[in-house]
C-alpha cells in the first residue's frame, strides 16, 4: 500500500512538472483585444508602448547598425579601449578563442589603467569561458560574476537564463544585439562557420537605458548597486525636433508579467505598410502569430527571415515549420537565409520604428529569459535596418506556399513532435 501511494505521488509530481514545463494551459490568454493601434510615429503609440512596458520615453542619442563580426568587434574593442571610468559587459555565451582573447586583452588593459571593469556571465552560457583569462582579469582589478550557476536552493530557477546583451562604457556608449563572445561571430557571414548577426551601437540616453539592463542584474548577483555619474552621466534633458526617441525594456518575466510580448504585439499591430522581422529562433505563441497574420490579411507587407538547415538548433527550426502553413495562408512571406547561420534579431515597422536587442521571437525570450530590447523611433536608423533586411533576403530562399503544402507526412510528424517542447524553446 505504501509503495503504491509513493508511486502515485511520484507520478503526480512528474505529471505536474511536465505540465509546468511543456504545457501552456492557463499560462496566458489565447488572444488579446487591443483598444487602439495608433501609427508607430505618433505620440499615442509611444505613450502606449511605454506605458504597457513600464518604461519611459527618452529622447536623444544615436543608434548605428553594425553588420557581422568585421564591423562589430572592431567597434566594441575601440569603445572598450576608449573607456575612461567604467566598462560593464553582460553576455550569454563566452567561449575560448580569438574573439575572447582580443576582448580579454582590452578588458585587462583597461582594468590595469584603473577603469572599473565588470563582467556578468550566464552560469550556463559562460561555462566555456577560459579560466586563466578570467583569473588574469580579476588579478588586474576586474570583477566577473556568474548568473544563476547550478547551486542547491536555486535549481527551480535554473532554466531561466540571462540572455541579455548589454555592453556599456562610461554610461555613454553601449552595444546590444545578437552577438556574444565566440569565434563563430567573427568574419562577414562569408562561411558556414561565421554567423550572420548584428549589433547596435548606442550613444547618449540610449546608452543609459542599456546600462539599466546591466545594473538591474548586477545588483542581486554581485551585491553591488552601481550608481553615480560614472555609470549614469547627467543629461541636460533638452529635446529637439528630429531627435531619436526610444523606449527600452530590461525584461525579467514572472508567471504573469510578460512585457516583451506586449511590446512586440503593439509594435506589430501598429504596422500600416510593412513589417519586417528577423529572428534566429522562431517559436511564436498564438498571440504573436495572430498579430502577424492579421497585419498580412490587412494588406501590410509582412516578411519574416529565419535560418535554414545551418541553424544551431534544429528542433527549434522544426517547431518553426509547424507554423509556416498558417502564416503563409494569411499572406506572410517567409524566407530562410542560406549562406550560414542567421542569428540577427530585429524588427522594423513602416520604415520608422525599429526593435533591437537580445530577444528572439520565441516563448523562452518572452516568458523565461532575462532580455533587453530597445524600440527606436528614428527614420535614419530604420533605413539601416531595412537595407540590411533587403540585402539578407537576396541571399535567402523564399518559402512558396504551394510547395510547402506538398511536404510529406514524415516532416509534418517531426514538426509536431518538436512543437511539444515549444514552451521551453
Amino acid at each position: 500500500m505504501l509503495l503504491s501511494f509513493l508511486a502515485l505521488v511520484g507520478a503526480a509530481f512528474l505529471l505536474g512538472a511536465a505540465v509546468s514545463l511543456f504545457g501552456s494551459w492557463g499560462r496566458r490568454p489565447t488572444a488579446y483585444r487591443v483598444t487602439d493601434v495608433p501609427p508607430v510615429d505618433s505620440a499615442d503609440f509611444l505613450l502606449s508602448v511605454a506605458g504597457a512596458a513600464g518604461a519611459p520615453v527618452r529622447s536623444g542619442g544615436t543608434a548605428t547598425l553594425l553588420n557581422n563580426g568585421v564591423q562589430i568587434f572592431p567597434a566594441i574593442l575601440q569603445a572598450i579601449r576608449d573607456a575612461k571610468h567604467t566598462v560593464n559587459f553582460a553576455a550569454y555565451i563566452w567561449e575560448d578563442g580569438r574573439a575572447s582573447d582580443d576582448l580579454f586583452e582590452a578588458l585587462i588593459e583597461r582594468a590595469r589603467a584603473g577603469v572599473q571593469v565588470r563582467v556578468l556571465l550566464d552560469g550556463v552560457g559562460g561555462l566555456r569561458a577560459p579560466a586563466e583569462k578570467m583569473a588574469a582579469l580579476r588579478a588586474a582589478g576586474g570583477r566577473i560574476e556568474p548568473f544563476r550557476p547550478a547551486r542547491l536552493g536555486k535549481l527551480t530557477r535554473f532554466h531561466k537564463r540571462n540572455h541579455r546583451r548589454a555592453l556599456v562604457m562610461d554610461g555613454e556608449v553601449a552595444f546590444t544585439g545578437g552577438v556574444a563572445v565566440a569565434d563563430k561571430w567573427l568574419g562577414d557571414a562569408d562561411h558556414p562557420d561565421h554567423w550572420r548577426d548584428t549589433m547596435t551601437r548606442l550613444t547618449g540616453p540610449a546608452a543609459s537605458t542599456t546600462q539599466t539592463a546591466f545594473v538591474s542584474l548586477w545588483a542581486p548577483v554581485a551585491g553591488e548597486l552601481l550608481s553615480g555619474p560614472a555609470f549614469f552621466p547627467p543629461r541636460d534633458g533638452r529635446v529637439s525636433d528630429g531627435d531619436m526617441v526610444h523606449v527600452g525594456i530590461a525584461s525579467s518575466p514572472s508567471s504573469e508579467d510578460h512585457p516583451l510580448r506586449l511590446f512586440f504585439l503593439q509594435s506589430m499591430l501598429s504596422a500600416r505598410q510593412r513589417l519586417y522581422i528577423t529572428t534566429p529562433y522562431f517559436v511564436p505563441d498564438e498571440i504573436i502569430r495572430g498579430a502577424a497574420a492579421s497585419r498580412a490579411r490587412a494588406g501590410v507587407d509582412v516578411r519574416i527571415l529565419l535560418p535554414n538547415e545551418l541553424t544551431d538548433a534544429k528542433p527549434i527550426r522544426l517547431t518553426s515549420h509547424r507554423y509556416y502553413e498558417e502564416l503563409l495562408a494569411a499572406g506572410v512571406r517567409i524566407y530562410e537565409y542560406q549562406p550560414t547561420m542567421m542569428h540577427a534579431k530585429g524588427m522594423v515597422v513602416d520604415g520608422k520604428w525599429s526593435v533591437v536587442g537580445s530577444a528572439n521571437m520565441d516563448i523562452r525570450s518572452h516568458e523565461l529569459n532575462q532580455e533587453n530590447v530597445l524600440g527606436v523611433l528614428d527614420a535614419g536608423f530604420a533605413a539601416q535596418m531595412e537595407a540590411a533586411f533587403h540585402a539578407d533576403i537576396t541571399r535567402a530562399r523564399e518559402i512558396q506556399p504551394e510547395e510547402w503544402r506538398r511536404r510529406g507526412a514524415i516532416p509534418r510528424l517531426a514538426e509536431r513532435a518538436a512543437a511539444l517542447f515549444a514552451e521551453q524553446y
